[in-house]
């Protein structure tokens, strides 16, 4: 089963994009963020013929999240039961045999932010939810862009981004907190090249310099992180012309059937 993660960056832009890449790595699941689109708007049909099902949440301008299977998702939860918010950030749903969390983490701002506080609480709300949710779901994958850059190796200057936001102490706490669940980051179960990064500015020619971070990750539970075989992500897409300035994330497990 081949599990991804793309914060598209606004879906209208980016949907060639996305059309493509799906045609060319086929995918069983595809968990998109930041998709900026009322749910009247989403590309269904084009979705459709291309193979997938879709399951979304959207608003205008800002946030929104989808996920694209080819065997159509069920048991659908749009936000976090119980955490009041408005942004559209959060979709799970199931896919075979698979709890697939698609999540678009608030960024923060700065520390000295209303929007860095939210974010903290909308991180506890997430690790409240998501202890249930395996307690359920054992086969859980929790993919998306989370804001938070869990290591100085995940950052191209740690010291230039040292206690400032998605590096902070506590959103790193935060991040230790899933991974306390029992969760584990898929790309770090195998060996990667120095400086692997998901996120460039658009800025400072960020991405021909590699100046990234890594912030867009892959969770898997335990059963779930026991068959998997591969994580990368595809810098490919970033390349291209117009394109997201984040780069998709890819898990393959090894699920029987699939």
């Amino acid at each position: 089963m081949k599990l991804a993660a793309w914060n598209v960056n606004s879906l209208k832009v980016r949907l060639p994009h996305v059309l493509d890449w799906l045609a060319a790595n086929q995918p069983d699941v595809l968990c998109l963020q930041e998709t900026k689109q009322e749910d009247k708007d989403f590309p269904v049909p084009a979705l459709q013929a291309a193979g997938y099902a879709a399951l979304f949440a959207g608003q205008k301008t800002y946030n929104g999240v989808a996920i694209l299977s080819k065997a159509p998702g069920t048991e659908a939860q749009v936000g976090i039961p119980g955490f009041d918010d408005v942004q559209q950030r959060v979709l799970a749903a199931t896919v075979n045999d698979v709890r697939v969390v698609c999540v678009y983490v608030p960024n923060g701002q700065s520390l000295d932010s209303d929007k860095y506080q939210y974010k903290l609480r909308w991180l506890q709300a997430l690790t409240d939810w998501l202890r249930a949710e395996l307690v359920k779901y054992p086969r859980l994958a929790l993919l998306g862009d989370y804001n938070i850059a869990p290591e100085d190796r995940d950052v191209h200057d740690p010291k230039a981004w040292e206690g400032q936001v998605l590096c902070s102490p506590a959103e790193r706490a935060a991040y230790a907190g899933l991974i306390g669940l029992g969760m584990h980051d898929a790309f770090r179960l195998f060996e990667q090249k120095e400086n692997s990064f998901s996120w460039w500015d658009y800025r400072m020619a960020a991405f021909r310099r590699n100046m990234g971070l890594r912030i867009d990750h892959i969770l898997l539970s335990s059963p779930l992180a026991q068959q998997c075989t591969a994580c990368w992500i595809d810098t490919a897409p970033r390349k291209l012309e117009r394109p997201s300035d984040h780069a998709p994330v890819v898990a393959e497990v090894a699920c029987a059937g699939i």
